[in-house]
């Protein structure tokens, strides 16, 4: 079933959702199940699988010279995904990315998913490589999550990238987008990432998750000004619940959000990391409960593959 779709069903109640990691190639796939289990019982319409596209690892040769190596270190997303839907029957949520993708290879990542009965994806850019300061798609790809999202929904038309095909069956997707309540890190103004946004919606995106925030007030801020320029599709805020120390300066630096004063106060107060993560759990209810009570459809949560915490949360909320 679509995410429109589980939202309409829902008749205004708020569901619980979360994005899971591949585990490290080399793990077993019941890595991913142990952390999914102990949040079933929330009963989550729709489950997210993130996509992470290759690194570069440079290797040094028995001459001294060093060469490139391309490397995967989680692959396995589409697996995942057909995994789950299968254990747990609900809907899996593949991310797909323009970075390390042509538009060859993205039409056949949305095929295999067609055959296996996903109709949600999550159309993102992705980030540059480790090793590169600014994204750069590849020769034959997408430049932004605007022209990856037209793709998805032109197959969705039974458009295919060769035009001579005949009698081509359609897909039914449901694509959502990103959207940042703070903006994102490399645009100009808030502005102009909702001008952007319009742009992927206006393409076919149905759906929007926000980027994590610790400020109900920005997310509402924000879903006020996307509805003032147009926008009327769901936006779904995306929550994580802090859990370490280290965390106080690289959220900020990696995701270009702001930490609530407060937050930060009852942080620096913390011995160590157990207790940081008791006071992020405890924040994130407090979030999470005010979300729910402006009768927000779905509150998602970044899990960033451990469940104890997000389990801690959902037990007070759902």
């Amino acid at each position: 079933m679509k995410v429109t779709e589980h939202i309409q069903q829902a008749n205004g109640n708020t569901q619980f959702s979360f994005e899971i990691l591949p585990p490290l190639k080399g793990q077993h796939i019941n890595m991913i199940f142990d952390n999914i289990d102990p949040l079933m019982e929330f009963k989550p319409p729709f489950i997210d699988v993130t996509y992470h596209r290759e690194e570069y690892v440079f290797k040094e040769q028995e001459n001294g010279l060093l060469k490139k190596h391309v490397v995967k270190k989680r692959p396995g997303t589409v697996g995942i995904c057909a995994a789950i839907q299968n254990r747990y029957k609900v809907d899996a949520i593949p991310h797909i990315l323009c970075g390390g993708f042509t538009k060859e290879d993205t039409e056949n990542f949305l095929i295999d998913l067609d055959f296996l009965g996903i109709q949600n994806v999550m159309a993102l850019r992705g980030d540059a490589v480790k090793n590169e300061t600014y994204f750069r798609p590849e020769k034959e790809g997408h430049e932004y999550a605007n022209g990856l999202v037209k793709q998805i929904c032109a197959l969705n038309d039974g458009i295919y990238l060769d035009e001579e095909l005949q009698n081509s069956s359609k897909t039914n997707f449901c694509v959502g987008v990103a959207a940042y309540p703070e903006k994102h890190m490399e645009a100009p103004s808030l502005e102009s990432d909702i001008h952007f946004l319009k742009k992927k919606i206006k393409y076919g995106a149905e759906y929007v998750v926000t980027q994590m925030f610790f400020d109900n007030q920005k997310y509402f801020e924000f879903v006020e000004k996307c509805r003032s320029e147009g926008i009327t599709i769901p936006i779904i805020p995306g929550l994580k619940p802090i859990a370490t120390k280290k965390q106080l300066n690289l959220l900020p630096h990696r995701f270009h959000v702001d930490l609530p004063e407060a937050l930060i106060l009852e942080i620096i107060k913390c011995k160590d990391n157990t207790e940081v993560k008791q006071v992020g759990i405890e924040w994130c209810i407090q979030q999470s409960k005010e979300l729910q009570k402006a009768g927000i459809p779905v509150l998602h949560y970044y899990s960033m593959g451990k469940s104890d915490n997000i389990q801690s949360i959902a037990s007070q909320v759902f």
